[in-house]
């Protein structure tokens, strides 16, 4: 295996709009709309050159729907999860787990569910 196993991930919306200003105000990113035949799909940046899989949110309501407790759980890396945590709720989610050590080789995790109801964590050494 050249590579990261993971190679792409996808974050089921309900409302594309919603979902972007979501995750553009917790990360303070920039992410760009784009129609595919009728699938709305908006990216996370991505660096070719750096680690981590490259991703996005979808809204097609025929084959993705949003869960805030069944499927994959993704986690998003942050320098400190504190960061990301004091904008989930005014951006319009929820904390459901706070900061919390995994263990000190590890770093901290919390779990937070975004606009459309996902369950998204987040993963910092400190």
């Amino acid at each position: 295996m050249e590579g990261n196993m993971v190679g792409w991930f996808e974050i089921p919306v309900t409302d594309i709009s919603r979902a972007k200003t979501f995750y553009e105000s917790v990360f303070q990113i920039e992410m760009q709309l784009h129609d595919l035949g009728g699938t709305k799909m908006a990216w996370f940046p991505w660096a070719q050159d750096k680690s981590g899989a490259p991703g996005g949110l979808i809204e097609n309501k025929d084959h993705y729907q949003p869960s805030e407790s069944a499927g994959v759980l993704i986690y998003f890396s942050s320098p400190d999860v504190d960061n990301e945590l004091g904008r989930i709720e005014a951006a319009g989610g929820k904390i459901t787990q706070p900061k919390t050590q995994i263990s000190p080789e590890i770093g901290y995790m919390a779990l937070f569910l975004d606009s459309e109801g996902n369950r998204i964590a987040l993963h910092s050494r400190a």
